[in-house]
């Protein structure tokens, strides 16, 4: 066994026992390894890879099923290689019909990730969080679901499944219709955790969460204020889903200051650098983010001697949005 294979192994172990665990996981999601590694670095034990914003950050496209399987396998990929945290990747709606999802699953599991989920929509989708959404009938999302566990199960059966349930808010579905659809996606479609997508209130996510046999998952559709973690899991709720937290916040936050930049110039970008500076949790490293260390270790292993760099009488610049300060320290 490699040593990529043997990682994503203790992965997807470490993800089931957090799924039966005493305690919610709280799950942060966005895009690009870069956030993952953000996430984990914060203490996040998993995080989630949304398809809203692969297709919002890499293309400037709504989320309506354009992502193609081999975007979203290779972002994966990369994803769960620079991380040691497991990953659970957006499906969308497998790429298909049962015998699709075969293979689109196995190519999945292949990319080192530790769950994936499909989603009961009607092609092309729309995002699990707007109105227009149609689903499939109950008993081709059951077929697709079992033919992702028996595609799971032939590579490794420690990978996770998950059903989620689009019913809730699409065409001519009600709240009956989507928890029989949840409790027949674990029954009869074998998956690990059922992912209810868009709970209005707590009386029904608590009796969801009672009668689904399997995990649930879920991210908040009610009015605010929204349940907290602890709330959700005294509803029943396995997995606190936020799965676009890492990318909108830095999208608000860019539109914040490039407008303040535009309007005030080079006050608005000192006042920015000295408030995060002052945070409880400081800046973001860059280097420490992208292992920039990694590099001159490489280079001290296997670069001769004699073509080894300077970094002694060399210098850059400060990482700051503030622009250059020449300084000869390292990092």
């Amino acid at each position: 066994m490699n040593a990529d294979v043997s990682e994503a192994n203790a992965k997807r172990r470490k993800f089931r026992q957090l799924l039966n665990g005493d305690d919610i996981v709280v799950m942060p999601g966005g895009f690009s390894p870069l956030l993952a590694r953000t996430a984990e670095l914060a203490g996040f034990e998993s995080y989630f890879l949304a398809g809203s914003q692969l297709s919002a950050f890499l293309y400037g496209y709504p989320d309506t099923g354009i992502v193609g399987l081999r975007d979203v396998v290779d972002h994966a990929r990369h994803i769960a290689a620079r991380t040691t945290i497991p990953i659970m990747i957006d499906f969308d709606t497998g790429f298909g019909n049962a015998v699709n999802v075969w293979y689109s699953v196995q190519e999945a599991v292949r990319s080192n990730v530790a769950a994936l989920q499909i989603e009961d929509q009607e092609a092309p989708k729309k995002s699990g969080t707007t109105s227009g959404r149609r689903c499939i009938p109950r008993v081709e999302a059951v077929g697709k679901y079992r033919a992702a566990v028996a595609a799971r199960d032939e590579i490794d059966p420690d990978f996770v499944v998950v059903g989620r349930c689009d019913a809730l808010g699409a065409e001519g579905e009600t709240f009956q219709d989507a928890l029989d659809r949840c409790v027949a996606y674990a029954e009869e479609g074998g998956v690990d955790m059922v992912w209810l997508n868009s709970v209005q209130n707590r009386s029904d996510l608590e009796r969801a969460c009672a009668r689904i046999p399997v995990p649930v998952a879920t991210i908040w559709g009610g009015a605010s204020p929204a349940p907290t973690p602890e709330e959700l899991q005294s509803l029943g709720v396995r997995v606190a889903l936020y799965p676009t937290i890492a990318a909108t916040v830095g999208m608000d936050s860019a539109w914040f200051l490039l407008h303040d930049f535009r309007h005030r110039g080079q006050p608005a970008l000192d006042e920015w650098v000295a408030r995060m500076a002052d945070s409880p949790y400081g800046t973001a490293s860059f280097m420490q983010l992208t292992n920039t260390e990694r590099v001159r270790e490489l280079e001290q292993r296997f670069v001769p001697a004699e073509r080894q760099r300077d970094y002694q009488s060399t210098w850059g610049h400060a990482q700051t949005l503030g622009g250059k300060q020449p300084t000869n320290a390292e990092g």
